[in-house]
């Protein structure tokens, strides 16, 4: 028992030391940016849980922002020691910022963003995407919410059921108008829209100080283009509008097409022929049974014994099909087919022809546009970016973000997904495509090596267990119950030590009043006799009483 209990014990921290082998180790980047977040021991000093509040439909105060935020190992470890920042809650908002060192000014540089997004339980309505917060709102910290300015919103978006756009990979800016001041949204017009799956993704947009852009997913352009011919609504308003005052003429005809007014309906038309009629030329086929019903009840029914006629009513027997109707041409009445009617026209309508009075599809004038302005350089008059914040509602829970990149090259960018990300993407790969365990890890007869197979055994159930505890459990039932038994009888075994030495034991007399066994008054007070009610006989309470 001994043995197998300490084969348990090696047989799992051979595991435990195999997979420490199997793993390379956490190294923080030695690449600088004016932003890089590898979720450090040190990283709640740089992030703010958001506590925004708003008020309720009844006019108190609740917090909005109330999902958790933790970091912690990825739920498939792949790396030993590295580390991500997971949306924990399921239905929740949850919100998160860091402010910069130093604002960003991408005007003369290109902008680079880079991040991963994990979906560890894969999921059909969570965000992914961050936002790169204006500089002067990167310190809200625990005010941080959608209302929060930003600049630029980049990353993955799961639409939950139902939603036709889809799941896609958004990258939406905040244009100013120089005329109004006011700011506009300027979505990606057709967005790319990758498959995310539960691995690994990472996520890169280039902004380009000539208006260029490019959007990666897993290190492959997605999508390239232009700011100023890519998105909705476009950044400069169309120089023309339609004139608001301007009303459509109450005599402006412009139905196209009219009935002939001219025609008039044929006096051999008759509306009231229907579209089909009997066949007076059909012939009732030889052999019908015109007496014989088309179902009869089932012969071969019975009354069930339980039927109780009072409570269920009358029993009736189903009905099948009647066998005799299958050897002839047909069973009951005899009724003619019937055949489309020759003299059949339906309702009479009036030709169409054009209309002689039609104008034409009418349309407001065109008038100059006030709020014109022309912006050939919007990538120049995008606002400093002085944080980033994630701020995201949820259907899916444990998000993993990490290894986010905020700065100015490509090449930098490159590196850290190669050291990064690379690795995780190949070590994924490598467990999609490693056989189980069973099927190339050769396990010995138990008549040859008892031992190396109970050990084979259990370090067969503790590999899957890692994975999936349930489903190791269903696949391993006889490991599963060797344990249990194991287990049982190691506890049965010291539960019988413990009583031995317990039975080994002497007790421990009572301490008493009396000095010696004589007799005492005492004595007598406690003996009982058998006690008889008042003014009847004696019973004798110490006999066994009978059951009544």
């Amino acid at each position: 028992m001994r043995s197998v209990a300490l084969s348990v014990v090696l047989v799992a921290a051979a595991a435990g030391a195999n997979a420490a082998d199997e793993h390379p180790a956490f190294k923080a980047t030695e690449i600088t940016a004016p932003f890089i977040e590898q979720f450090t021991d040190d990283w709640s000093e740089r992030w703010t849980p958001s506590e925004a509040t708003k008020k309720t439909p009844v006019g108190g105060e609740t917090f909005s922002y109330v999902g958790e935020w933790k970091v912690e190992d990825p739920q498939t470890h792949l790396i030993a020691g590295n580390k991500g920042l997971v949306a924990k809650s399921k239905a929740a908002h949850h919100a998160i910022s860091a402010p910069f060192a130093s604002p960003v000014d991408f005007k003369n540089k290109p902008l680079v963003v880079q991040y991963e997004v994990q979906y560890q339980k894969g999921g059909n309505c969570g965000g992914g995407y961050i936002k790169l917060l204006e500089d002067g709102f990167q310190t809200s910290g625990k005010e941080f919410s959608d209302t929060t300015p930003w600049v630029i919103m980049f990353g993955p978006d799961l639409t939950c059921p139902g939603n036709k756009v889809g799941s896609r990979l958004h990258f939406i800016f905040r244009h100013k108008n120089p005329v109004s001041g006011e700011y506009e949204e300027k979505h990606l017009s057709v967005p790319p829209k990758p498959t995310f799956g539960k691995d690994t993704n990472v996520y890169t947009l280039v902004v380009n100080p000539d208006d260029t852009y490019e959007v990666q997913f897993n290190g492959k352009v997605e999508k390239s283009g232009n700011l100023l011919e890519d998105f909705t609504p476009p950044v400069n308003p169309s120089k023309e509008i339609d004139d608001p005052e301007d009303v459509k003429p109450s005599d402006w005809v412009d139905t196209k097409r009219i009935s002939d007014p001219a025609a008039v309906k044929p006096d051999d038309w008759d509306e009231t022929e229907p579209y089909e009629i009997p066949d007076e030329d059909a012939v009732k086929p030889e052999g019908w049974l015109d007496d014989e019903p088309e179902n009869i009840n089932d012969p071969d029914a019975e009354k069930p014994e339980e039927w109780d006629d009072e409570e269920d009513g009358d029993w009736i027997a189903p009905t099948v099909r009647n066998p005799a109707c299958d050897a002839a041409p047909g069973c009951g009445e005899w009724k003619r087919p019937f055949k489309a009617n020759p003299k059949y026209k339906g309702k009479w309508y009036a030709p169409m022809i054009d209309n002689p009075e039609y104008k034409g599809e009418w349309a407001p004038r065109k008038i100059a546009n006030p709020g014109y302005f022309e912006d050939l350089e919007p990538v120049k008059h995008l606002n400093k970016i002085g944080g980033v914040g994630i701020e995201l509602w949820t259907m899916t829970e444990d998000i993993l973000f990490d290894n986010i990149y905020v700065g100015h090259s490509v090449d930098d960018a490159n590196t850290l997904r190669a050291e990064t990300w690379a690795v995780k993407h190949a070590l994924e790969e490598a467990v999609k495509a490693t056989p189980d365990v069973e099927e190339t890890e050769e396990i010995p007869e138990f008549t040859a090596d008892p031992a190396g197979f109970v050990r084979a055994k259990i370090g067969v159930f503790l590999d899957d267990a890692r994975e999936d505890p349930v489903a190791a459990i269903t696949s391993h039932p006889e490991t599963v119950a060797g344990l249990l038994g194991a287990i049982i009888t190691l506890f049965t075994l010291l539960g019988a030590l413990f009583g031995l030495v317990g039975a080994g034991q002497k007790p421990i007399p009572k301490a008493s009043s009396k000095k010696t066994d004589a007799p005492t008054p005492d004595d007598k007070k406690e003996e009982k006799g058998p006690v008889a009610p008042a003014g009847g006989e004696k019973k004798d309470e110490s006999a066994v009483k009978k059951r009544k």
